[in-house]
């Protein structure tokens, strides 16, 4: 039976929870304040005794939003998710952490949830708050499953649409960026005759084929088919430290990023080549050579580190006079453009590039397209130009 008692102006109810048919202890009263009358308090009181008789009750946790969001990483760190997934869900949490650190999780509000998320929004791209939605999501979900909360803040929430600017669509676009093919001549040239150890193979390989730096050098000899010129990608290297000893061997990025490609004669021959001469390095570093089959390893049979093919990237291109930015992913984007030039489908380079969502694909093919018509009208200026002259 409840007890109703008056402060000031508001009523508060406590409602004795008897004993713990475990522990043979008395559980914790449940007191609840600020209601304007003795009625509303006996209403309230009347459910929390309803829920009680049905096993249904709820105690929520006064537990600090951020232990339990720090707690509920590690679980979700060993569901079997990819490392690089729990690192962006704990840059994700960090947005919520930072206004509600110390403040009970039940305490936070669909109200709170939704400011929160609105003032993010104005600040972040909607890809990067999906990520940060999803990652509350999760958070709430697991407070309810595990009796902490009631109310999960994030049911039914939808995050807003956000238009795009001029300058995002702008910025977007400069992200898409390409080399023109007598550019991209000119640079593989460059880096057969002046380019260091495997940098040739390297990017005469991502031109060729449009893999992601880290498919390519995850690629093992075993992915490699010479007879039927193709390569299998299947894992993706992971190694945010530069420490060629901890890397590790993930899923690919998505899906349909699993995939075997076609692949050029010429690339066939390079990796050919490349085999016989790996091995002569296995013979003369056998006794450091740690070999676990990467075509693309340093001369301790370790995968060599994307950071080494970044400078000597820069190195080549500031040789050659190319001053875009361009990355290792430039040279994924240029594939797919030539692609285009050559008269592929969308469907044929999504299949190539292991893309499940067609909107970079789209934006490549819209800048080639664009090209063409821009070429096509100065063509047709010149030759207006001819007759009326």
């Amino acid at each position: 039976m409840a007890q109703y008692r008056q402060r000031g102006k508001t009523w508060t109810y406590v409602v004795d929870m008897g004993i713990d048919p475990l522990t043979k202890k008395r559980r914790p009263q449940i007191t609840k304040g600020g209601f304007k009358t003795r009625r509303e308090a006996q209403a309230a009181a009347r459910i929390v005794e309803l829920e009680k008789q049905n096993g249904t009750l709820i105690k929520e946790s006064d537990m600090p939003f951020e232990q339990f969001a720090k707690d509920w990483l590690k679980t979700y760190g060993r569901s079997g998710v990819k490392v690089s997934s729990v690192r962006a869900r704990e840059k994700e949490m960090k947005h919520f952490i930072s206004v509600w650190g110390p403040f009970p999780i039940s305490r936070i509000t669909k109200k709170m949830y939704e400011e929160r998320i609105l003032e993010l929004n104005e600040k972040y791209s909607h890809n990067y708050m999906d990520g940060i939605h999803a990652c509350g999501r999760m958070i709430f979900k697991k407070a309810v499953t595990q009796g902490l909360i009631k109310i999960n803040p994030t049911e039914d929430y939808k995050l807003p649409k956000k238009q795009q600017t001029v300058e995002e669509l702008e910025k977007e676009e400069k992200d898409i960026n390409f080399l023109e093919k007598e550019e991209l001549a000119h640079f593989l040239k460059l880096a057969q005759s002046d380019g260091l150890e495997m940098d040739h193979l390297v990017f005469t390989v991502l031109s060729y084929t449009g893999l992601r730096i880290g498919e390519l050098l995850a690629l093992k000899w075993v992915d490699f088919n010479a007879k039927q010129r193709t390569l299998r990608i299947t894992k993706t290297i992971y190694n945010p430290t530069n420490n060629f000893e901890k890397y590790q061997l993930l899923t690919p990025k998505t899906t349909g990023s699993k995939r075997t490609i076609e692949i050029d004669e010429m690339v066939v021959k390079m990796l050919k080549k490349h085999e016989i001469k790996q091995k002569e390095i296995k013979l003369k570093n056998k006794p450091i050579y740690q070999d676990s089959g990467f075509i693309f390893a340093r001369d301790d049979g370790h995968p060599q580190l994307r950071k080494v093919f970044e400078t000597r990237l820069h190195r080549l291109l500031k040789k050659a006079g190319i001053k875009k930015n361009i990355t290792p992913h430039t040279f994924r984007h240029t594939h797919a453009s030539l692609m285009f030039e050559a008269g592929a489908t969308i469907k044929e380079v999504m299949e190539q590039l292991g893309h499940t969502d067609p909107k970079t694909t789209t934006v490549i093919y819209t800048h080639v397209t664009q090209s063409t018509k821009e070429k096509t009208s100065q063509q047709f200026s010149k030759l207006m130009k001819g007759l009326l002259n």
